[in-house]
């Protein structure tokens, strides 16, 4: 029986990637701050003969972050996968308001940062595991303001700790989604839905990469920013200035 701790897990990517691995048969701990969401998707995972366990989180709380570890360990004593997907967006501007970006900074960078911290070392004494770092195609082309400065932060710490565990049985992967249906998406239409990020992140857990683009489309695009940046810096001129 894998324990799977995932963040965010109420609505969105986190729900349908909580969803996805109870199906196979993990035990997932699901982490949010809305308890009634929380319930909600558990209530859904067991009546499909799932086994979830609710720990309502705020990962900006160093102490909850610790105690949602704690809870899972108390499962079997083991924490076999870390989902690190809970995110809020932002204003694209530079004139966001500190509170604004304190509180993207929080939940984007330092919040992965801490759970890694607390799971590494589980995963290091059991000699196996695995991370999956929920970044942003924003991540890799810097048109999202501070959200895309946290982004571009969590590739790099997923970067180094994935070198740092090179050889100790635990894999790091970074899941690099676009634009996908969710709450944050609601005024977009024609969008894919947090299924295909769930399904990215079940291939990572069996089989850790580097990096997942999803959808793949989307790479063609990183490509050609970094290859050829004068181009995004045409299409994007101004656009955060005008909103």
């Amino acid at each position: 029986m894998a324990v799977v701790v995932v963040t965010g897990a109420s609505s969105g990517i986190g729900r349908a990637v909580a969803v996805r691995l109870a199906a196979r048969g993990d035990t997932v701990i699901l982490a949010a701050r809305r308890a009634a969401q929380l319930e909600a998707v558990t209530d859904e995972i067991a009546a499909a003969g799932g086994t979830a366990l609710p720990v309502v989180t705020d990962v900006s709380d160093p102490g909850a972050v610790r105690a949602l570890v704690t809870r899972a360990r108390s499962v079997n004593g083991r924490i076999d996968a870390l989902i690190n997907n809970a995110g809020v967006g932002g204003d694209a501007s530079i004139l966001a308001a500190d509170e604004e970006v304190r509180a993207m900074v929080e939940v984007n960078l330092m919040a992965p940062i801490r759970l890694m911290r607390e799971v590494v070392p589980v995963m290091r004494e059991q000699r196996s595991g695995s991370i999956v770092n929920i970044g942003s195609v924003a991540g890799e082309i810097g048109i999202g303001g501070v959200y895309s400065a946290t982004k571009f932060g969590l590739r790099g710490i997923n970067d180094s700790v994935r070198r740092e565990l090179a050889g100790t049985g635990i894999g790091v992967t970074l899941v690099e989604p676009g634009f996908i249906a969710t709450e944050l998406t609601a005024h977009r239409s024609g969008l894919p839905g947090p299924e295909i990020v769930a399904a990215a992140v079940e291939r990572a857990l069996n089989r850790p990469r580097r990096r997942v683009v999803v959808p793949g489309k989307y790479r063609a695009a990183i490509m050609l920013s970094n290859a050829l940046p004068f181009v995004t810096d045409r299409l994007y001129a101004g656009r955060a200035a005008r909103k």
